[in-house]
């Protein structure tokens, strides 16, 4: 069994993840918060404690800072703290120095997203193997547990790949995921989470479709879905972390992911990509100063953590699967809907970060109970998903099975070429 979480970061994925770890410490121990400025994780106790949600209160709950990047202060933060579990809910940036100290101290990874490079973007598939998955000896050699994407998606959507493989389907042909935010933040514009990491995700589209890798133009391909709950909304194919491992997986034809996207959001995204503020790469000023525009975009832009409070509306998120059963065809909807104002009431944050912040706990949560503590390295689609699923329905984020009436048609992107 487990004990002791060091949470890596302090942004809103990282809030919520340490509410749910404190509502879970009497399984999970003592829990330290960790980043660079610790005014940000001192900030995230006082809103546990302000909601009472420290279970066991002879558990500690406390903060530390440290430079993520930074391999030895890691291995000595995980050492001093006694963390037996870490969860990575940094930028993203840190994935493989925090890694590293895993493997050294022998302490269980976790992190929600796949590792990315300053001066690299959208890397060419499968991501993963240009990084993490090059550590996975050493954690099988030395017995560490790590598990990649464990948040929602990926993490919750891969789950349900595979639920839907080893319950639903004898074959599976199109998996399509789907992540909609119908919800309302009352300003002008802003992103949900990291704006640097969100507007980097929009520089290529890479597909997975009929078993071979096709790169697309962005928000170049539209489809309007009707969600349960939210109705119906417009949906562009996107390229995203999950499809990385889930081809390699999951047995089916095309995985596809789609991201839901207003004419406001795409608007002004274009006008600031055509302006070159999404840029990664550094411009001098007149001055000599260097500076890097999506950065200062990012310094401009509100806090996604500060959206919080006057929220309204909800999230969709869910795989629509079609293939075969007994013989027949079926397609089958699986997904979760979680409501902005009902996640700032219980934990303070906004629903993206919930729904990102609660998989990562729950996944702690079953690495403590021995559910998940598999000695190697994993993505979440290659662990048992029922006890992932059974445990969000508890703790918030409940899975809904919808059988759908065949009637549902997706773009035919099979037919289309690759484009450079």
């Amino acid at each position: 069994m487990k004990k002791n979480v060091l949470i890596i970061g302090a942004g809103g994925v990282a809030h919520v993840a340490a509410h749910k770890c404190a509502m879970h410490n009497d399984v999970l121990g003592d829990i330290c918060i960790a980043s660079r400025t610790q005014s940000k994780c001192d900030a995230i106790i006082e809103s546990v404690l302000r909601k009472n949600h420290l279970k066991d209160t002879a558990k500690k709950l406390y903060s530390r800072a440290v430079d993520a990047l930074d391999i030895p202060a890691l291995v000595a933060l995980i050492q001093d703290t006694k963390s037996e579990i870490v969860l990575n809910l940094g930028q993203s940036y840190v994935n493989m120095s925090v890694l590293e100290a895993c493997i050294e101290t022998g302490a269980v990874y976790m992190d929600t997203a796949i590792h990315e490079e300053p001066d690299k973007v959208c890397e060419n598939p499968p991501w993963y193997e240009n990084y993490e998955w090059k550590r996975k000896e050493r954690c099988a050699e030395k017995g560490v547990t790590a598990i990649l994407g464990a948040g929602f998606d990926p993490g919750v959507v891969n789950a349900w790949c595979a639920l839907a493989q080893q319950k639903y389907f004898d074959t599976i042909d199109t998996i399509d995921i789907l992540d909609v935010n119908a919800g309302s933040h009352g300003k002008y514009f802003a992103t949900n989470f990291d704006p640097e990491i969100n507007f980097r995700e929009f520089k290529k589209v890479w597909t997975w479709d009929e078993r071979q890798w096709k790169l697309q133009k962005v928000h170049s391909i539209r489809m309007d879905y009707d969600f349960p709950v939210v109705g119906s909304c417009p949906v562009y194919l996107t390229g995203h972390d999950e499809l990385h491992s889930l081809s390699k997986n999951i047995d089916a034809n095309s995985i596809r992911f789609w991201m839901g996207f207003g004419d406001h959001y795409l608007n002004v995204f274009s006008v600031l990509t055509n302006l070159g503020m999404t840029s990664e790469k550094p411009v001098r000023l007149p001055d000599g100063t260097e500076v890097v525009p999506l950065k200062v975009l990012k310094a401009l832009l509100p806090d996604p953590s500060s959206l919080a409070p006057g929220y309204t509306g909800k999230t969709c998120i869910g795989n629509f699967i079609s293939g075969m059963k007994d013989g027949q065809k079926r397609e089958i909807f699986i997904y979760n809907t979680c409501d902005h104002a009902e996640c700032y009431q219980e934990v303070e944050a906004q629903a993206i970060s919930y729904t990102a912040g609660v998989p990562a706990a729950a996944a702690a949560i079953l690495v403590a109970r021995g559910d998940w503590d598999v000695k190697h390295m994993v993505n979440v689609e290659e662990l048992n998903p029922a006890p992932f699923i059974e445990l969000l329905d508890q703790i918030g984020l409940p899975t809904e099975v919808e059988e759908k009436p065949l009637a549902f048609v997706p773009p035919a992107i099979a037919a289309l070429d690759s484009v450079d």
